[in-house]
This record gives C-alpha cells, sequence and structure tokens, in this order.
C-alpha cells in the first residue's frame, strides 16, 4: 500500500484552516540559493498562503558568515511581529549550526531543532500521523531509524523510545542486515535506493524522508521493487513524507501561537 502524503497534509491544512488564525508571521533564515532548498522555502510559502499566514523570507548570501546569521537570527527572533522562525538547512560548513540554533527562542523554535521548544520536532510529528492514519499498533513493534541527522532521525528516534518495543538505530557504517528484524523503518539518510525490498521482511512498514536528485529525478532511500510481493506499506517520495513535514510546520506554528 501507498501511503498518500498529499492527502494527510491536506487534513492537517483544513484543520488549521478552521481555526483562529495567529496574526504574527513566519519567518524563514535562508542562506544562499542552493535549488533544493529554495524549492522547500517556496512550497512552505504557498501554504503559507493558502491558510493566510504572513510569510517573510531573509535572505542572506552564500558569503554570509557566522556573525553576521546570528545577528540575522537574532534579530527576527527580538521582532515582536515573529511568531515562529524556519532555520533552512544546510548551512554551509564554516557557519557553526548550534550556535545559530541557539538564537531561536524556544517558543519560535517551529522546527524544534534545539529540543527546548514545547512542540514536536516535525518529523517525529509527521510519524505519528502516519501511524494514526494506518492504525499501526507501535507498541508491540520493533522500529529501525535509518540515519541520526538533527531534522529526522535524532528527534525521531528520541519521541519513539517509550512508544515501542525495542528501538533500532542505524547511523553511517552500521550493518543494514538486521532490517529484517524490523517492524516499521524510518529512514531520512538521502541516499537513492539505500533501502531495497530484499533487506525488509513482509508487512513491513517504510516511512521514508531521504530524498537525493538523481538523473533529474527526486527519488527516496527506500526503492519500491517487489513491495506487493511482501505486502510493504511506504511512502512514496515524492509525494509522501515531503507534503505532512510542510502542514505539520505549520500545525506547530499555530501551536506555539496559541500557548
Amino acid at each position: 500500500m501507498i501511503i498518500d502524503g498529499e492527502k494527510i497534509a491536506g487534513g492537517i491544512i483544513a484543520e488549521l484552516k478552521a481555526k483562529s488564525k495567529p496574526e504574527k508571521n513566519l519567518t524563514v533564515i535562508q542562506v544562499g540559493n542552493e535549488p533544493t532548498m529554495v524549492s522547500f522555502i517556496k512550497k512552505k510559502e504557498a501554504i503559507a498562503r493558502e491558510i493566510g499566514i504572513r510569510f517573510e523570507i531573509n535572505r542572506n548570501p552564500e558569503s554570509t558568515d557566522g556573525e553576521s546569521l546570528r545577528q540575522s537570527i537574532s534579530e527576527a527572533a527580538r521582532n515582536p511581529e515573529c511568531g515562529g522562525i524556519v532555520l533552512q538547512l544546510p548551512l554551509p560548513a564554516r557557519i557553526n549550526r548550534g550556535e545559530m540554533i541557539r538564537e531561536i527562542p524556544p517558543q519560535k523554535d517551529v522546527d524544534n531543532l534545539s529540543g527546548k521548544s514545547p512542540v514536536l520536532a516535525p518529523a517525529a510529528l509527521v510519524v505519528e500521523k502516519i501511524i494514526q492514519s494506518t492504525n499501526y499498533d507501535l507498541k508491540n513493534a520493533t522500529v529501525a531509524v535509518v540515519g541520526l541527522g538533527i531534522l529526522v532521525g535524532k528527534p525521531v528516534s528520541e519521541w519513539l523510545t517509550d512508544k515501542c518495543a525495542r528501538l533500532l538505530t542505524f547511523d553511517s557504517g552500521s550493518d543494514l542486515g538486521k532490517l529484517k528484524e524490523a517492524n516499521v523503518i524510518i529512514s531520512g539518510v538521502g541516499q537513492a535506493g539505500l533501502i531495497k525490498t530484499d533487506l525488509l521482511k513482509e508487512e513491513t512498514l517504510v516511512i521514508d524522508f531521504g530524498y537525493e536528485v538523481k538523473d533529474g529525478k527526486t527519488r527516496g532511500d527506500f526503492g519500491p521493487k517487489e513491495v506487493d510481493s511482501k505486502n510493504i506499506t511506504y511512502t512514496p517520495t515524492p509525494g509522501g513524507t515531503g507534503p505532512i513535514l510542510v502542514a505539520a510546520l505549520f500545525e506547530n506554528f499555530y501551536k506555539l501561537n496559541s500557548l
């Protein structure tokens, strides 16, 4: 079964439209103009326009240094009209990501990059939404998280800690052969076709956040071949976790501005 991310995202957006919208703006801090990053920002801007949220983009050139970016984030943090900040990642390698994240107040940290915001990280919220939509029972499941990055693997692993029977984590160099032990696989590596069907047991649920552009096509970590023979349920790329992630970000924005 293919999980329809657009449908789940549409449900979240419909619920938000029915609520009183925040009067403050959502501010995105952008460094450089990498095409994939710009595309993600445009998707967020489109949803903001659809819902009626004020959306601001603070554009910084690729040459921006850490101090200039820190000041840019600090300025948004102090702005009483700003109700949420998105620090668009990745940042140039020369900039200390941790220092930049510390400039975002927890009450404006819609991505919960600091781990101190009162809202779930969007990736964890996406997993929660998918589990709910598929009526999956995590309590007796072995769950594998592949990739332990700040946006997906780390927050998802933390969220899962007390919600499943067994949690397996895989970082670079891990033996993916052990994925056969998992009932649920959540991946955010960004390596097209990394997880092949023959690594999975029957009736596995695959939630794929990873993406890589190859030959002009966006492909996920999971290469869904012969899924029918194993009755695999999975999120496609594109159209899977991506739309839900954007909707989850706005759900967090609403929550932070209703506290």
